[in-house]
């Protein structure tokens, strides 16, 4: 199978699809690039994860559990649960940033997997400017939430787009901020519904993964209810750590949401077309990626 074009205009279903094909594609460089700049953070979040249940585990294991979170109702807010916050959010970026960086370097290069010096530039130019700008989306969101669900609902599809303006057109927060506006219009329900079937994909597959170490805890957990015992630490340990290896499939929504931007500028902007037409009579054409219908 040649490799995906990535600036051309899509339907619902080649999004999705596409998605996963790039991912087979690309699937061991950008494991191998996850891990490299994403490993720090991703066992940062994991330790914190497994301190803060460990601590909820203690909390629960208490003979007089209720009456200790009736005296202490904020004992479960303690550092290790504001450091497991801290660290899943950068984490999260981290994975954002690389996977953008990953995406623009591989279209740049024709379809080739970038070299580590690349991928690193790109990380550590965008990677602020994509924190920055996740904080104050993240303070949008909860704004919106607070007044009505239906806002933040409307507004997540927008908002995802923001991080891949930003990486593909080098863009500031203020035109990707006005420019996925721009692209959403008319839009708006077909990259609704492909976030929302990606986010569904992630959530099952995440699932697949916890689930022996979840039904592990729950045996614990009854145990605990109707013989008085404690809930054991290692299926506490277990499931925490597999919820943690989980968030590699963090990267589907971020490929995904690049796709829905490369359909809706190509839509609008006709991008692919252009840098296409701008290639004649300077490099030989590919026989393997097939002319689109218009």
């Amino acid at each position: 199978m040649s490799n995906i074009e990535l600036a051309k205009s899509r339907d619902f279903g080649e999004i999705i699809n596409d998605t996963f094909i790039f991912i087979r594609q690309n699937f061991k460089p950008l494991l191998k690039y996850f891990f490299i700049f994403c490993g720090f953070f991703f066992l940062a979040a994991a330790v914190t994860s497994v301190m803060q249940q460990l601590k909820i585990t203690s909390i629960n294991n208490n003979v007089d559990a209720n009456t200790y979170r009736q005296n202490n109702p904020f004992a479960l807010f303690g550092l290790s649960f504001f450091l497991n916050v801290f660290f899943i959010w950068i984490e999260y970026i981290s994975i954002t940033t690389t996977v953008l960086a990953y995406i623009v370097l591989y279209k740049q290069k024709g379809n080739a997997v970038p070299e580590m010096d690349e991928m690193w530039g790109y990380f550590k130019f965008y990677f602020l400017k994509l924190l920055g700008a996740s904080f104050i989306l993240g303070i949008l969101i909860m704004v919106a939430a607070v007044f009505c669900l239906l806002p933040a609902v409307y507004l997540y599809p927008i908002f995802a787009l923001i991080p891949p303006i930003m990486v593909m057109e080098n863009a500031s927060f203020g035109y990707a901020f006005n420019q996925s506006f721009k692209l959403i219009k008319e839009n708006w329900w077909v990259t609704f519904g492909t976030l929302i079937v990606v986010i569904i994909v992630l959530y099952v597959a995440s699932l697949v993964v916890i689930m022996p170490a979840a039904i592990l805890r729950g045996v614990s957990l009854y145990s605990s209810f109707t013989k008085g015992t404690s809930v054991s630490t290692s299926a506490t340990v277990i499931t925490t750590l597999l919820s943690q290896i989980a968030h590699v499939f963090y990267i589907l929504p971020t490929v995904a949401a690049s796709l829905c931007y490369f359909n809706l500028n190509e839509n609008k902007e006709g991008t692919g077309l252009i840098e296409r037409i701008n290639q004649f009579g300077t490099n030989t054409p590919d026989a393997n990626i097939k002319p689109e219908e218009y």
